[in-house]
């Protein structure tokens, strides 16, 4: 029990030690990406390395299907994410009900964001 505990503590502290930084190589693009999530306020609810909360994951969002509440289908690509970036409101995901607030994102800040989402993976 206490080799356990032991273990789990230094995961944990080694995390911590290591910034909680993802071990994904990222291209500059999506590493801008990432910085721009954090400082502006998405890793509140999408998580810092994208791992979702509030908000849904970024991890394997990209190419994705995604249910919205009209029951409709849509897939994850660049100008749905695009879209649900810019314009938040516009489509909202089955199964989440705080629509995520609105931004002054520029199109190059956006698609940083989206290069960082599509560099997190495909399911």
């Amino acid at each position: 029990m206490r080799l356990t505990a032991a273990l789990v503590l230094a995961v944990a502290l080694t995390a911590c030690a290591s910034g909680g930084e993802s071990s994904i190589e990222l291209s500059p693009v999506a590493a801008e990406g990432r910085s721009i999530a954090r400082s502006n306020g998405c890793a509140a609810c999408h998580g810092s390395e994208g791992a979702g909360g509030v908000g849904p994951t970024f991890i394997g969002l990209w190419m994705s299907d995604r249910e919205l509440t009209d029951g409709s289908i849509v897939v994850a690509d660049r100008d749905y994410l695009h879209e649900s970036i810019t314009m938040p409101g516009a489509k909202i995901v089955t199964g989440y009900r705080a629509q995520m607030p609105s931004n002054n994102l520029d199109d190059d800040a956006v698609t940083s964001i989206v290069a960082w989402i599509e560099e997190l993976g495909a399911p």
